[in-house]
């Protein structure tokens, strides 16, 4: 076989798998935060969960991409793990459509659609308005062209395989040991994990059954391992999410491992049943004229089989599979307690922009919570009278300032990369005000640690606030931290309890109390109640409390203008 065939059959493959993917994301956008809103509100028990699965995944073209997002949604917190569990046992019988629509590339003379479809999916790019189904045109020509090339690339092997050298190879494990079975398992599980993509491993098992290079059995085990190579994946991408993240990934990779297992006892009765219903012969010749049509549809037919039985009997036992994943995986250490790293944003997880956007709001309403905690220890800290006590406090802000900062630089970062990407107009602007988001809370926590600054010059210095200083300050400061009450009651999405008003008029409040404070202040350093310095002091902490209800505001603008990403 020349060095030509194996770069056209490779690059075969890597056009079904680009257009695969293209067609998958296409999907993807079009469905648009549809598929975030079914997850949430189908999901309601393990039977409307798998449906839910079904349908998501059958809707995007892809098992990998529902399988992340479900996971997504569990790192983030919006889906419990035993849902998570079913939906995934869903996506197993939404990904057999795949299968058969690689069945369909291997029937029928696609390249008469294709051309056509690059055609009307180029004129529908360069349209504005229906760019989306341009791309998914695009797409679906591209996986189709990559089938019929796949397809005629596998007849040029067997033209030249004259000798029939490469039928022989495969022909020396034809037999029905244990170890045959095992080595072209572990072949399907290895090539899945490599190309990480089951759809192209199906496609060119379908190619070498079809052209009778490849034994109908063999390529059986194929799909078998194919169906454990493709849930490596998300468990490779879910090692630095949280621990119930872990563990619906592991959940997926069981559920395969078992129904491989279960399987392979009753491979006898279970392959002969499905080529029963097709009217296939294990035994057909591969020069038989319909025999590259039905080992195709054998294989699609022995997918769905599997997966589907193997959802149902899994199904009653979804409790049982999550105290078992609950108690392999076990919380890391610094999930025990609380530590200073994004918990919700996690490289490589999220697979399309509206996904993404889902875990950097997420991640903002947790950066939004520790703004508002970081505040509760300033005001801590203007009460605190022990030295070493305050001293530790202090520090503690110190931390949280930091903390602060790298939120603002990793979302940021997150964001902008998710902004690489073919968006719409809508993604974009939530992404711009995502991005004035992080930067108005990390001003928030600029002003804390400004606060903090001061009251420790306060403490080191030999003079103090007056009580009605003090009293001054407390209400301040109350009146702030009601705004941060609000303004997270809005981030979260708690629309029922939302007051978009009150926090236009505590803002209003805050300027007016400053503004009567700073007066006041001027008279009260005429008439000597306090010193110059600590008149300074004091007004530097109202004014800092009057920028962060400035900043506040901000946030919540920001919020207002794109409430439909809202969860």
């Amino acid at each position: 076989m020349s060095i030509w065939i194996v770069l056209k059959l490779i690059g075969s493959l890597a056009l079904l798998m680009f257009g695969m993917k293209t067609t998958s994301d296409s999907l993807q956008r079009i469905a648009g935060s549809q598929l975030r809103h079914a997850l949430g509100a189908m999901s309601t028990n393990r039977f409307t969960a798998m449906l839910t699965g079904i349908f998501v995944t059958a809707a995007v073209q892809s098992s990998t991409a529902t399988t992340l997002m479900t996971v997504s949604f569990v790192n983030a917190g919006l889906l419990s793990l035993l849902l998570a569990i079913a939906v995934i046992m869903g996506a197993h019988i939404g990904t057999t459509v795949t299968a058969w629509v690689m069945c369909l590339g291997f029937s029928t003379d696609t390249l008469a659609f294709v051309y056509p479809a690059f055609l009307l999916g180029i004129i529908l790019i360069y349209q504005k308005k229906h760019r989306l189904v341009g791309d998914l045109l695009f797409g679906i020509a591209i996986l189709f062209l990559g089938l019929a090339t796949l397809r005629s690339t596998g007849q040029e092997i067997v033209t030249l395989d004259t000798e029939g050298a490469i039928k022989a190879f495969f022909q020396q494990f034809q037999d029905n040991s244990f170890w045959n079975s095992f080595i072209f398992l572990a072949l399907g599980t290895v090539l899945t994990l490599c190309v990480q993509s089951s759809a192209a491993i199906m496609a060119l098992t379908m190619t070498l059954c079809a052209t009778g290079v490849l034994h109908i059995e063999q390529g059986i085990m194929l799909v078998l391992g194919e169906n454990i190579g493709t849930t490596i994946t998300t468990n490779i991408v879910a090692m630095r999410a949280t621990t119930q993240a872990r563990r619906a990934a592991f959940a997926h990779l069981s559920i395969n491992v078992v129904g491989v297992v279960w399987v392979l006892i009753l491979l006898r009765p279970f392959f002969s049943a499905v080529c029963s219903v097709v009217g296939f012969q294990p035994d057909m010749p591969a020069s038989a004229p319909d025999y590259s049509i039905k080992s195709a549809v054998v294989l699609a037919t022995f997918h769905t089989a599997f997966n589907v039985c193997n959802t149902m009997l899994q199904i009653l036992f979804v409790p049982q599979i999550e105290r078992f994943v609950c108690w392999m995986i076990k919380p890391h250490e610094q999930e025990e307690k609380e530590d200073t790293r994004l918990h919700f944003i996690t490289s490589g997880l999220m697979k399309t922009p509206e996904l993404s956007l889902l875990e950097a709001q997420k991640e903002i309403r947790l950066f939004a919570e520790r703004t508002q905690y970081m505040f509760s220890m300033v005001q801590e800290l203007l009460e605190e009278t022990d030295k070493e006590k305050f001293a530790k406090l202090f520090s503690r802000i110190e931390e949280y300032e930091d903390l602060s900062d790298n939120m603002e630089i990793e979302i940021a970062k997150y964001l902008n990369n998710v902004s690489n990407g073919h968006l719409s107009d809508d993604t974009k602007a939530k992404i711009r005000a995502m991005l004035r988001e992080i930067s108005e809370l990390e001003s928030i926590g600029d002003a804390c640690y400004n606060i903090a600054r001061t009251l420790n010059r306060r403490a080191h210095g030999k003079e103090d606030f007056t009580d009605e200083q003090y009293s001054h300050i407390h209400q301040m400061m109350g009146l702030a931290d009601e705004a941060l009450s609000q303004m997270n009651i809005i981030l979260s999405g708690r629309k029922e309890k939302q007051d978009l008003h009150r926090s236009f008029n505590l803002e209003d409040e805050i300027d007016n109390y400053r503004n009567q404070l700073r007066i006041q202040n001027v008279n009260d350093v005429n008439e000597h109640k306090y010193t110059y310095s600590i008149g300074t002091m004091y007004m530097d902490i109202v004014s800092e409390c009057e920028q962060m209800g400035d900043y506040i505001l901000n946030v919540v603008e920001a919020r207002m203008n794109t409430r439909q990403y809202s969860a």
